[in-house]
């Protein structure tokens, strides 16, 4: 199994040796799964866990305090699912996996999502905000909810680019998978372009892709679907390139993508100041 992983397009990190060493680990426990699908959940899942990254644990808090979770996975015969506006879930990603495989929808939210994550045994009780987050959000001392004064601290605070991602591919089939806990200070209740297929994640029959970054220009643009819509001229490597400038020109929004095809190929590119990948090769 080939995997590759990223851990957000965003500011530099504080300890980015740790989040590397955390990254292969990701990639290369994820190697030994049966297929890409369950390969790029196993990545996905301890850097859910690990407050160096902004998915589960440690995520970003929005308006009113609360962490809430989201993520999409699909594989390049068109299986799909997404969940988002998960409280106190932190593999969102498992829940995505179930909406894909036990639904005949694409995307579940709220507290239905979260009702059905705990039906099938994912952990639906994590305390997903920590020390350092729940210090940050107080000392950002927002408004009461529903006043106009908390929707002008939402336009200044609203900030934060990191999310994880990972795509798969054994050499036959391929999958991808993006998770988060969204943008710093969010109104509550926010959904970003994670959830949304061809925006944060995207497969099919020419490669896959996970998209970073700004949520509201991802989704306008459909980042993860256009950089893997560049695999039928270019490269992995040149179609993540060339989907960024395009984002940027397009958008003036700071973005990254990891690409991935059938052959084991991996195109990264970013706009913002780091972003982290790892792959099985490294």
């Amino acid at each position: 199994m080939y995997v590759t992983a990223h851990g957000g397009a965003g500011s530099p990190p504080e300890e980015p040796a740790d989040r590397q060493r955390a990254l292969a680990d990701a990639v290369a426990s994820a190697a030994t799964a049966d297929t890409p699908l369950a390969a790029v959940c196993l990545a996905v899942r301890p850097l859910e866990l690990d407050p160096d990254f902004n998915a589960g644990v440690g995520g970003a808090v929005q308006s009113d305090g609360v962490v809430r979770t989201e993520a999409g996975v699909m594989a390049d015969e068109g299986t799909a699912g997404a969940a988002a506006g998960l409280t106190g879930v932190a593999h969102a990603t498992d829940v995505a996996r179930l909406v894909a495989t036990e639904t005949p929808h694409l995307l579940v939210a709220g507290d239905p999502a979260r009702e059905l994550a705990a039906a099938h045994g994912v952990d639906t009780g994590v305390t997903l905000l920590t020390d350092a987050t729940d210090g940050r959000f107080e000392a950002a001392d927002p408004p009461p909810l529903a006043s106009d004064a908390h929707l002008d601290w939402v336009r200044e605070h609203f900030s934060g680019t990191d999310t994880v991602g990972a795509v798969a591919t054994d050499g036959d089939r391929l999958a991808a998978a993006t998770s988060t806990a969204g943008r710093w200070f969010a109104l509550a209740g926010r959904v970003g372009d994670v959830p949304q297929l061809g925006a944060g994640f995207f497969a099919d029959d020419r490669g896959g892709a996970s998209a970073t970054g700004e949520g509201e220009a991802i989704a306008r643009f459909g980042l993860a679907r256009r950089a893997v819509e560049l695999l039928d001229t270019f490269s992995p490597r040149e179609a993540a390139n060339e989907a960024i400038a395009e984002f940027k020109r397009e958008t003036g929004g700071r973005a990254g993508v990891l690409v991935l095809d059938h052959e084991g190929r991996v195109g990264r590119e970013h706009n913002t100041a780091a972003m982290q990948t790892a792959r099985t090769d490294d």
